[in-house]
């Protein structure tokens, strides 16, 4: 028999994306990098810090009629290197992928160097590096050799710019 503590903390969603196993208190940041502010009219649910098998603590993020681009997976993959990506039609999960941090990051990430090439506006250089280490997450610039660790990351993915 289930306890009143087991039984679902948000009901199930009709069609949409659930993003789990985001690390605990990874959630806002995803928001963040989704564009989601709360005013674009989905129906978004967020559970954070529940136990887990995997993580120890995980966040989720459920978000009702919103389906997610490759190139915004590639930018959950770096902050939440360990997430699954739920495609949910008609309160079933139709299809289930683990996001993948590449070996190269493309044109997501800038290099913090403010000297380095792919920072001149002249040049038709798209950033590009190189991860070095994915736990904690360390990469580096191809073209300067500068290194970005988590936080650089991070603040990129989720200023307001």
């Amino acid at each position: 028999m289930h306890s009143y503590e087991d039984s679902l903390i948000v009901r199930r969603i009709r069609e949409g994306t659930v993003i789990d196993h985001i690390p605990a208190g990874r959630s806002l940041e995803v928001l963040k990098i989704l564009g989601i502010t709360g005013k674009e009219g989905f129906r978004i649910s967020i559970v954070m810090n529940v136990e887990s098998k995997k993580l120890g603590r995980k966040d989720i993020v459920k978000i009702e009629n919103r389906h997610l681009k490759p190139q915004e997976v590639n930018k959950i993959a770096l902050v939440a290197p360990h997430a699954t990506i739920n495609i949910i039609k008609d309160y079933h999960v139709v299809e289930k992928k683990k996001v993948e941090l590449p070996s190269q990051i493309i044109g997501i990430i800038n290099c913090t160097n403010p000297t380095c090439i792919t920072r001149q506006n002249r040049e038709p250089i798209k950033p590009t590096l190189k991860v070095l280490q994915r736990s904690p997450l360390l990469i580096q610039c191809l073209y300067c050799g500068t290194l970005l660790d988590e936080h650089d990351i991070v603040g990129q993915l989720t200023s307001s710019e």
